[in-house]
């Protein structure tokens, strides 16, 4: 007889014993199966949808359908995506109702072709309706580390009135990022461009940037003066936005080229964390923050595969900036294959998507431990924040699906609860 105390048995009985099944992913449906949520959500003022894959369409639905309970019933104000700080404001114009409805291409490239379309226009109809109203926060680097226009143009725009002797700093740093920039798409285009470049072109664009975030920073009072103090803090965020980009070429290019230094992605999950935690102050005292971004970005544990440190992730910043006011959900599914992206320097975007096929997660996986209850092919949420320990009092969830790999960390450590569905599908409204 198979031995009954096994790890792998524990965990399959405990979730057999704490699983919640849901019974829809479609976003129109009446939310009463989702109430376990409240519990978990509690008090805190963000919480944290994620995806353990990007451009899947299952995880896209199940976000909509949390983020209308946590504003319906929860009193969710915020949405905060995993999309650029500075192009976000203009996007969340149109969500509150600027104009047509078939704008969104015009308003933002890609909110309307890298899967966010149906999310975007339901956004739109859900505020016009004016029950629940939700501003719309951008959270990320400008098109995700693969462009500097988007945060330096309005930026240009602000100095003309505020500090006309920096205009020249920006323009140098354009003039610069144009020549390796043009159509990047991506971080993962961007980056292998910006190698191209001699290092003497890459040294003046740090060199710029550095200089423009200094002056802006020193001249704060004369700038204020002059042009408001809200202004200014969205022009200062959007020149450490162009910062932390730069740094993020030099960071993917190395990552890419196999001489990364050890979590140096983590200059983006810091921008990110300090983005959300700029969103809640600028929102008032009774904000509350739905963010939505990848698995590995929300997490409240170091990223690390084959044990070496990726990433220090945006969830563990936020964690030590918030505290229990934090909260992660993870989204994972039970499939055995998922939409995967492939480094690819021929795309416009710098890889290509195609389905991956998955072997077991293994022991102690969230993935190995729903099928082994039963519950592989439902719909479920989980508070994995009294999950099994060992007699060392380490948890017994040590994996977790990213991607097509598999992540080792301590699961109700990095995560408060685990959303999964049996299925996943490319998103049809993705056009790359």
């Amino acid at each position: 007889m198979p031995d009954q105390t096994s790890p792998r048995d524990v965990l399959a009985a405990w979730f057999r014993e704490n699983v919640s099944t849901l019974t829809t992913l479609d976003p129109r449906q009446p939310l009463d199966d989702l109430e376990p949520l409240r519990e978990i959500v509690g008090d805190a003022r963000v919480v944290a949808v994620g995806e353990n894959a990007h451009f899947v369409e299952e995880f896209f639905r199940a976000r909509q359908r949390v983020l209308r309970f946590l504003a319906e019933r929860c009193g969710f104000t915020v949405f905060a995506f995993e999309f650029g700080f500075s192009e976000a404001f203009s996007l969340d114009r149109w969500l509150q109702g600027e104009g047509d409805d078939a704008d969104l291409a015009n308003v933002s490239r890609s909110a309307a072709e890298w899967g966010s379309a149906d999310l975007m226009h339901w956004l739109r109809r859900h505020n016009r309706a004016g029950r629940h109203p939700l501003r719309f926060a951008g959270i990320d680097l400008p098109e995700a580390g693969g462009a500097l226009r988007p945060a330096l143009e309005p930026v240009a725009d602000y100095l003309r009135e505020a500090d006309p002797g920096a205009l020249p700093l920006v323009d140098a740093a354009l003039e610069i990022s144009d020549r390796f920039l043009d159509g990047a798409g991506s971080g993962a285009a961007a980056a292998p461009a910006w190698a191209a470049l001699s290092s003497a072109e890459q040294d003046a664009l740090t060199a710029s940037l550095a200089r423009l975030l200094l002056r802006l920073r020193a001249g704060e009072p004369l700038c204020v003066s002059r042009a408001g103090r809200g202004p200014f803090g969205i022009a200062l965020r959007r020149v450490e936005a162009a910062c932390h980009t730069d740094h993020m070429f030099r960071a993917m290019n190395g990552l890419m080229s196999g001489q990364a230094m050890a979590a140096d992605l983590s200059v983006r999950e810091t921008f990110m964390a300090e983005s959300v935690r700029w969103h809640l102050d600028h929102a008032g005292p009774d904000a509350r923050i739905v963010l939505a971004s990848h698995n590995n970005h929300i997490q409240k544990t170091a990223v690390e595969f084959d044990g070496v440190l990726t990433a220090l992730p945006m969830g563990q910043h936020l964690r030590r900036m918030l505290g229990r006011d934090y909260r992660s959900v993870a989204l994972v599914h039970t499939s055995d294959h998922v939409p995967e992206m492939y480094p690819d320097p021929a795309a416009e975007v710098g890889f290509t998507l195609a389905d991956a096929r998955l072997e077991d997660a293994g022991t102690g996986s969230v993935e190995a431990a729903l099928v082994d209850a039963g519950a592989g092919d439902a719909i479920t949420l989980t508070d994995l924040r009294p999950s099994p320990h060992d007699a060392e009092r380490k948890p017994l969830l040590q994996r977790i699906r990213t991607q097509s790999s598999v992540l080792s960390t301590p699961v109700p450590e990095a995560f408060d609860a685990v959303l999964a569905v049996p299925e996943v599908t490319r998103d049809r409204t993705v056009r790359f």
